[in-house]
């Protein structure tokens, strides 16, 4: 309801009609309507993937990869897009809204991404770099393209999801890895050393 008509137009009664149950078992567990907005905005940043455990021996450029992919299945759903357009629209009215997002989405995303960098710069799968940087810029353009292939931007551009996730994470790893090195595919596909230059 809340994504349909925002939260001025919802009304109580018709959520929980929609939710089946009764307009005072709602009240029972929130005070009003903005809270229950609150909890479900809260809610929805918590239903992505939580962080697996880490094989120790996994080459950096999968675990890069994989923690990638598991975002961006989120941030490119259906649920996150209408997250991500609540937080916008409604960010006024409930400023807090930004920090639950950057909490729930960008922080952990960014220190993920920081830790597997860092990792890689040690072990010489990456070259030397500023790891927090390049997690904020992977966080960046991750967010911001899998927001655009859930409003179906992309798709308009002649590009699905999954081929702008794969143009990212090829990118990515390309620019990541000392000039010298080749290295196989995350995904388990051939090597990509000089894929962009063809």
């Amino acid at each position: 309801m809340f994504g349909q008509v925002g939260v001025a137009r919802a009304t109580v009664d018709e959520i929980a009609e929609r939710a089946g149950v009764s307009k005072g078992t709602i009240y029972l567990y929130f005070p009003n309507k903005e809270e229950l907005f609150r909890q479900s905005i809260r809610e929805a940043l918590e239903s992505k993937s939580p962080r697996p455990a880490t094989a120790v021996n996994a080459p950096s450029t999968s675990q890069l990869y994989d923690t990638l992919a598991r975002y961006w299945h989120f941030l490119s759903s259906p649920m996150a897009l209408v997250v991500n357009r609540l937080v916008q629209s409604e960010q006024w009215q409930f400023p807090e809204l930004t920090g639950l997002y950057a909490t729930g989405v960008l922080t952990p995303l960014e220190e993920e991404l920081e830790e597997i960098i860092g990792k890689g710069i040690r072990n010489g799968d990456f070259r030397e770099m500023d790891p927090r940087v390049a997690a904020r810029m992977l966080t960046a353009v991750t967010v911001q393209s899998a927001n655009r292939a859930a409003g179906g931007t992309l798709a308009v551009a002649g590009k699905s999801g999954d081929e702008v996730f794969g143009e990212i994470t090829e990118f990515c790893l390309q620019a990541m890895v000392p000039a010298d090195a080749a290295f196989a595919q995350a995904d388990g596909a051939p090597a990509l050393r000089g894929a962009l230059n063809n």
